[in-house]
């Protein structure tokens, strides 16, 4: 009998009074409005309660019932005081949600500081379940606790989310379990701003939950949109396949052209799911995520304001920088998404990255505000299913708006005219200097047969501080003053200048060009770059004059290419059709075997 009388309370308890299955979330926060969204399992007038102190004011919500006989509830508070706080909860027949909060931001214009987090990709991984909610509670929530006084709302203002947020987009218990409930803690006490993944699959459901602001292409308006959130720019945007069309881009362009005069903004944040370049899954790139990079490059240096893309698709995290613009590339990828390992797939290492990690985490960006503005980004790990990482600091760029550049560095040998071997010698520069501390970040070179011009340099070089890839830093202990060079033909005039560049993404002005002369003859083999991405130069001794037969040969001694009548001193090897992995050069004059060299080619 008690066992009928407790399954007679369950069933009514559950399917016979009103729930809210999807708790109180933050929509669209603005200093003097707001948006409150929330599900409930049947369709009842819902309430939402709110004021200063006391619950003194009540709004009736809106609703969409969905095709799972649920309803999911909208109220917007409007007239609301900027920097303020809110005390408020929502209502479904006998439900009252609990007393939660939110903070009004300030108006723009009153440059307050502000403090955002950008995650993406938690789409639930099966084999470990609960990896975002680990993200919010022990991650976010836990960092924001330990290291900051006062409530979640007033110290973090916003909730970026590049895409993925459920792994199918259409299935609504997804968003109820997996997404939602599992960020519940978060989600109601501070907005969050998601765009599209392709996991998402276009779904009504993420339309439906979430009010984005309207300003995209007539059409289109929750696809891409615009909030300014004190002294930045947010740009979101969509970028999978059936929206990767002009009219985004042509509405990208009219938000940026506005962007450039406007005396508020002093930062742009895009934020689009498909990335460019990945180092861990280049699978994933996109073209489209290109031209975006293209325009951010190009409005940063008009306006002079940087500029940086967050992205996902791939499951871990990296960071790299544009050469000649200020502007980063950050993937804030995993937070729930089964990570991209190194080695599980092809992959890459891409010259403009500094680093990639596969392991789960979130990055902070603290933007400061007002006279000197700058922004502060940092990458927090929690480390992966084998390691475990206690919101370990992975990470971290400080890129400010009126940066000091770096001093001009001073050339100091080659000079005047001297003599270098054509198959290696070096370059050397003076000291790195900056005088506000920011750091020796990357250095470029070049090399011209043309004194007046370096439009066409024939050794165009950049390196950067630091290539954390595959878990090693590939530049750790490399001297950025310090530059070898083994390409350049013999018994010529070559000039050269170069450059420095700050941790802050800042450029010195270049050099004075002095010039060089190499000597008559190469006087040893070489193979460079050796390990290469595209192509390799080999280098034959200048003395040697016949003509040569030269044999490539892969790992099975298989022969792959071939190379006849070849004549010194230089033969470039294009990786072309070939994959990646270890080559036998083998160069043959008329009496046979010369020389063996190896090549990798990654």
């Amino acid at each position: 009998m008690k066992l009928l009388l407790t399954f007679i309370f369950l069933f009514q308890f559950y399917f016979g009074s009103t729930q809210q299955i999807i708790q109180p979330f933050l929509q669209n926060l603005s200093s003097n409005k707001v948006t409150i969204v929330w599900e409930a399992n049947s369709c009842d007038l819902g309430v939402l309660e709110w004021g200063e102190t006391t619950l003194s004011n009540s709004t009736t919500a809106s609703s969409i019932e969905s095709s799972t006989n649920t309803c999911i509830y909208s109220a917007t508070i409007e007239n609301l005081i900027s920097n303020k706080v809110y005390n408020y909860k929502t209502i479904n027949g006998s439900y009252n949600s609990d007393i939660l909060s939110f903070i009004t931001p300030s108006f723009p214009v009153a440059e307050k500081s502000t403090r955002l987090i950008a995650i993406s990709d938690m789409q639930k991984d099966n084999n470990h379940p609960d990896v975002f909610q680990n993200i919010i509670e022990n991650g976010i929530i836990s960092h924001v606790e330990t290291n900051f006084n006062g409530s979640l709302s007033h110290n973090l203002q916003m909730i970026l989310i590049p895409g993925d947020l459920v792994d199918n987009g259409n299935n609504h218990d997804e968003w109820v379990d997996d997404f939602f409930d599992a960020g519940k803690d978060l989600f109601s006490y501070v907005p969050i701003y998601p765009v599209l993944g392709n996991h998402e699959n276009n779904s009504t459901y993420f339309f439906d939950y979430f009010d984005l602001p309207k300003n995209g292409s007539i059409g289109y308006k929750e696809h891409w949109w615009f909030k300014d959130q004190s002294n930045i720019r947010i740009i979101g945007m969509d970028s999978n396949w059936d929206y990767q069309i002009p009219i985004q881009l042509e509405w990208l362009d009219s938000v940026l052209n506005s962007t450039v005069n406007d005396t508020v903004i002093d930062f742009v944040f895009a934020q689009l799911h498909h990335p460019h370049h990945s180092e861990l899954w280049p699978v994933g790139n996109t073209d489209f995520t290109g031209v975006v990079i293209n325009k951010l490059e190009d409005f940063t240096n008009i306006s002079g304001k940087p500029s940086v893309h967050f992205f996902g698709h791939t499951h871990g995290y990296s960071r790299g920088q544009s050469k000649d613009h200020r502007h980063l590339m950050v993937n804030v990828a995993s937070a729930g998404g089964n990570i991209d390992y190194w080695d599980e797939y092809f992959q890459q290492d891409y010259e403009e990255y500094s680093i990639s990690q596969d392991e789960y985490g979130f990055v902070v960006v603290e933007v400061n505000a007002g006279s000197n503005p700058y922004f502060v980004l940092k990458r927090f790990s929690l480390g992966d299913q084998y390691q475990s990482k206690n919101n370990t600091l992975e990470d971290s760029i400080c890129i400010k708006f009126n940066p000091i550049k770096p001093l001009a560095p001073i050339a100091q040998s080659p000079v005047n005219k001297s003599i270098v071997s054509p198959d290696g010698f070096t370059l050397q520069g003076s000291p790195f200097y900056d005088s506000d501390d920011d750091g020796h970040g990357a250095t470029h070179w070049q090399i011209s047969i043309d004194s007046t011009s370096f439009s066409s340099p024939i050794i165009d070089h950049w390196i950067q501080y630091q290539n954390i890839y595959k878990e090693v830093d590939l530049l750790e202990g490399n001297n950025l003053t310090i530059h070898q060079i083994n390409t350049l033909l013999p018994n010529n005039e070559y000039y050269w200048r170069f450059r420095y560049r700050d941790k802050g993404l800042n450029w010195s002005d270049w050099s004075s060009i002095e010039s060089f002369n190499t000597d008559s003859a190469y006087s040893n083999w070489n193979l460079y770059p050796n390990p290469s991405q595209d192509k390799a130069t080999l280098h034959l001794p200048f003395s040697i004059e016949n003509r040569f037969d030269i044999k490539i040969y892969n790992q099975k001694g298989e022969m792959v290419r071939e190379y006849n009548g070849v004549y010194p001193p230089v033969l470039t090897i294009e990786k072309s059709a070939l994959k990646k992995g270890t080559y036998l050069i083998s160069v043959f004059d008329e009496s046979g075997l010369v020389k063996t060299l190896k090549l990798n080619f990654l």
